[in-house]
């Protein structure tokens, strides 16, 4: 990855970046929207397909497990291998130091609790002071699923840097905020040509699951999120038909599950790992040896960004899980409440360091003093 990737822009000017390659653009998108029924989509199915929908109906089950069907507690064995990073918080902060902290944080059900209405997953305030407060000693990042203007108007924090759309969609702080090197704000964008494609899906979506009780389709920019958090378990099925009826008439897309949300999104190489290492270039910080990126997540697609730092043996992932998960992080926490202990523990942990430095630094002066008289 290289510095021509990142583009510089003005708050008033908004510029895409020309990362896609030739061979990963998408084909024309047709240019009218056309209405298809319900019933005719699913008379359309064919077996392949129907092994297919059987297999994301398996996977929504175990990412989202039910009441009836809830996967146990967190075992010893589990806790041994992805211990509290509360617990464990000294050994993290041993680990980084004479390094730069770097936090990423997922949003829906890291730094706000998972509800049942997705507008309407507010940020608490005592979180929105913590992550303020954290932004102060740390570049911070929210990478989400979500579209950043969404975010954004959850968080409401201007010294953050955003990326929504599982990374297709890379803001970073207006010019004059501490972390932000370069003056200028930086926004990626590689999917932009897939943006009349997106549209034209979820248009489609909205429109072949009007009739499923509780289904929500959300469009965020860059992907689709079709919420069944609200659905009848009994009707998964019939949603994941209509949801992979609709994609097969887009093979540039791709349909990937998270907790109780699916998402069609496009094929191209990107993802929030992806987005983590573009952003610790932004910061200056490519193959750099004193960086101490530290991730913060709960979805399945946080495990992206979890395998790049396991893979370059820098910093930690932490997954923020009440049951045991496969899982590349390193450490665990159980909830948005401890996510926030855990902030508070590195701020803390932070302005202490200085005081002692500033100390340290008093007694040097003054000592160089005492050998002058």
């Amino acid at each position: 990855m290289t510095n021509q990737n990142v583009v510089a822009v003005s708050d008033s000017k908004v510029a895409v970046s020309g990362f896609i390659t030739a061979a990963q653009k998408p084909p024309a998108v047709p240019g009218t929207y056309i209405t298809i029924s319900k019933k005719k989509l699913l008379q359309n199915l064919d077996i392949n397909s129907t092994a297919r929908i059987n297999s994301w109906v398996d996977s929504m089950r175990a990412s989202s497990p039910t009441h009836i069907n809830s996967p146990p507690p967190l075992s010893d064995d589990w806790t041994m291998n992805h211990p509290s990073a509360l617990d464990m918080f000294e050994r993290i902060t041993n680990a980084s130091k004479g390094k730069q902290i770097v936090m990423f944080m997922d949003y829906d059900g890291t730094l706000s609790p998972i509800v049942d209405d997705p507008d309407r997953a507010f940020m608490p305030e005592p979180m929105r002071a913590t992550v303020r407060k954290l932004a102060r000693y740390f570049p911070t990042a929210i990478v989400t699923g979500r579209c950043r203007d969404k975010v954004y108007s959850f968080v409401r924090l201007a010294e953050l840097y955003y990326a929504g759309s599982h990374g297709m969609d890379i803001k970073g702080p207006s010019k004059g905020f501490k972390h932000n090197k370069g003056g200028e704000s930086v926004l990626f964008q590689p999917a932009s040509e897939y943006l009349p494609m997106i549209d034209e899906v979820y248009k489609t979506l909205l429109e072949v699951t009007r009739d499923t009780p509780g289904a929500k389709v959300e469009n965020n920019k860059f992907c689709v999120s079709v919420h069944f958090r609200c659905v009848d378990e009994k009707k998964w099925s019939e949603l994941a038909k209509q949801v992979g009826l609709v994609l097969e008439g887009y093979p540039d897309l791709r349909l990937t599950e998270g907790r109780k949300v699916l998402e069609i999104r496009p094929t191209i190489k990107w993802d929030k790992g992806k987005a983590l290492e573009f952003l610790l270039e932004s910061l200056g910080y490519a193959n750099c040896a004193d960086v101490f990126p530290i991730y913060i997540g709960d979805d399945r697609s946080d495990e992206d960004a979890f395998k790049v730092l396991r893979e370059k043996g820098q910093g930690f992932g932490i997954l923020v899980s009440k049951t045991p998960k496969d899982t590349s992080a390193s450490y665990s926490l159980q909830e948005p409440s401890e996510v926030m202990a855990f902030l508070r523990r590195l701020v803390d942990w932070k302005r202490l360091s200085f005081r002692r430095q500033f100390r340290s630094k008093g007694r040097l002066e003054e000592s160089k003093y005492l050998l002058t008289i």
